[in-house]
């Protein structure tokens, strides 16, 4: 079979298309014959040697899957061959068959594209959690989401919208929020790709308070860091919830006094490690976003699809700040 690798540290450059055996199901585990996987932020840091886990290599990136059961093995009986399923598996996704634990599948209701499954886990697990538990979001809030218009960001306006909130969504440019707008943003900052100096950041740090209104931001989500953290948390509401969810911008340097004059909270959204320190409360969660996609309030947007021999250039695309949307490889 055909397998997307990494066999050194580096860029989506370095990556090799190789022909590998098509693995046996161990016991607990399950061989997807994958269909669709999403390209996501860790898998651009995880080639670079720069995310929290340093799979051996090699190895093949990717983390979110969809597509059939192939074999099962020992033990398994929730999973039997033709079952239409999905999986966050960290890495080893981009291949055409791959090996997951059944403790981490999920079956795949009729109806929904393996797009579409690709697509959910990961940004819309990431952001249920981060809203729910971490942001407390409660009907009325304000929400200000940065990076509003990538994979996350979009999960995030569909949320917010669905628990009740108002939601101000921040992109880098006229054409992304368009995509927000769509997706149900109630208002759009437009923030500049370029670097700010103090006077720039002063300014934004205004369009945010604006948009946000005489209250705040309740909760900021915030999906890309840098310089652009500051001005948003300048704009947080009293006792509001400050949300690190990502940082392609770079890891941002934040003003603690803001934080005593605010009497606001910053949090941390680590969706992978609550996933595995609480894997009862993510079956739930990933059971409540189906319910909603059935509903008609979430969809995730699939924007781009890529074979299996250009997943290289998906990953750069992300990485880049050029995706709208989510990014998904494809093996047929």
């Amino acid at each position: 079979m055909k397998a997307i690798q990494t066999h050194q540290v580096g860029g989506p450059e370095t990556l090799t298309l190789d022909e590998i055996a098509v693995p046996t199901p161990a016991k607990g585990e399950v061989l997807v014959d994958v269909k669709a996987c999403a390209i996501n932020y860790p898998d651009t840091l995880m080639i670079r040697d720069l995310y929290q886990f340093k799979p051996e290599r090699p190895y093949s990136p990717g983390g979110e899957i969809a597509g059939v059961v192939e074999a099962v093995g020992e033990g398994v009986s929730q999973f039997k061959p033709g079952d239409r399923v999905m999986a966050g598996m960290g890495n080893g996704g981009l291949r055409e068959k791959a090996i997951v634990p059944a403790a981490r599948i999920f079956p795949v209701p009729d109806g929904v594209p393996l797009e579409k499954a690709a697509s959910l886990l990961m940004t819309y697990g990431t952001t249920i959690h981060g809203l729910k538990d971490r942001g407390h979001i409660k009907p009325g809030d304000n929400v200000l989401i940065l990076g509003a218009a990538g994979g996350v960001g979009l999960s995030a306006v569909e949320l917010a919208k669905a628990f009740g909130a108002r939601v101000i969504a921040a992109v880098s440019s006229e054409a992304k929020g368009e995509v927000a707008k769509k997706a149900g943003a109630d208002e759009v900052v437009i923030y500049p790709r370029e670097e700010m100096d103090k006077a720039a950041s002063k300014e934004l740090s205004q369009k945010f308070k604006q948009a946000c209104g005489p209250e705040g931001a309740n909760i900021v989500y915030d999906i890309v860091g840098g310089q652009y953290s500051e001005p948003a948390l300048r704009a947080i509401a009293w006792e509001g919830r400050f949300l690190v969810v990502g940082f392609p911008a770079g890891i941002a340097k934040m003003p603690l006094n803001l934080t005593l004059l605010k009497s606001c909270d910053i949090c941390g959204v680590f969706w992978g490690a609550f996933t595995a320190r609480e894997p009862e409360r993510f079956v739930e969660q990933v059971k409540e976003l189906f319910a909603l996609m059935q509903d008609g309030k979430i969809d995730p947007l699939v924007s781009e699809t890529f074979p299996l021999e250009r997943a290289g250039e998906a990953i750069a695309k992300l990485e880049n700040r050029e995706a709208v949307g989510k990014l998904v490889v494809t093996m047929d």
